[in-house]
């Protein structure tokens, strides 16, 4: 049965709410890094950790992106020796990104500090309102047709 107006507003707030939480957990694990690393830069880097070496093309597609704006993204990471780029051995037209070994440490150590962010706000929760919020977000992802998580690289690295 459909939510009526007051409950979608009432989930909406919440989700609103949650959000907020979410962003700011984000926004803290980064500000403690020895180096300036944006949320957009961030993503860059969860998506090579996730899907290894990739084409400038196929990075920009996963990124929702345009290749220059990804190209002027992935310049700022090589400035900061997070990414390397090199043409593709197989194809010299095609550029290839890759992390460098420290951009690897960054992703590690800022999704460790969310988890652990996360994990302690989960852990004042009621367990049976924190298995509701389970099945809760289970459903809204759905809604979004947002496929299930499986707990692939991508996911462990919090993108």
């Amino acid at each position: 049965m459909p939510a009526d107006d007051a409950e979608v507003d009432d989930l909406v707030t919440a989700l609103l709410t949650a959000s907020r939480v979410l962003v700011g957990v984000s926004a803290r694990s980064l500000a403690d890094l020895d180096e300036s690393v944006t949320v957009t830069q961030f993503r860059v880097l969860v998506v090579l950790r996730g899907h290894g070496e990739t084409r400038l093309n196929r990075l920009a597609e996963r990124l929702g992106v345009t290749p220059s704006t990804a190209l002027r993204t992935v310049d700022r990471l090589i400035a900061a020796d997070l990414v390397t780029r090199r043409e593709n051995d197989l194809d010299r037209r095609e550029v290839v990104i890759d992390l460098t070994d420290r951009g690897g440490q960054v992703v590690d150590e800022v999704t460790e500090r969310r988890r652990s962010a996360i994990r302690s706000i989960v852990q004042t929760m009621p367990r049976a309102e924190a298995a509701q919020l389970v099945q809760a977000l289970t459903a809204f992802a759905a809604a979004a047709e947002e496929p299930a998580a499986a707990l692939d690289a991508a996911t462990v690295w919090g993108w």
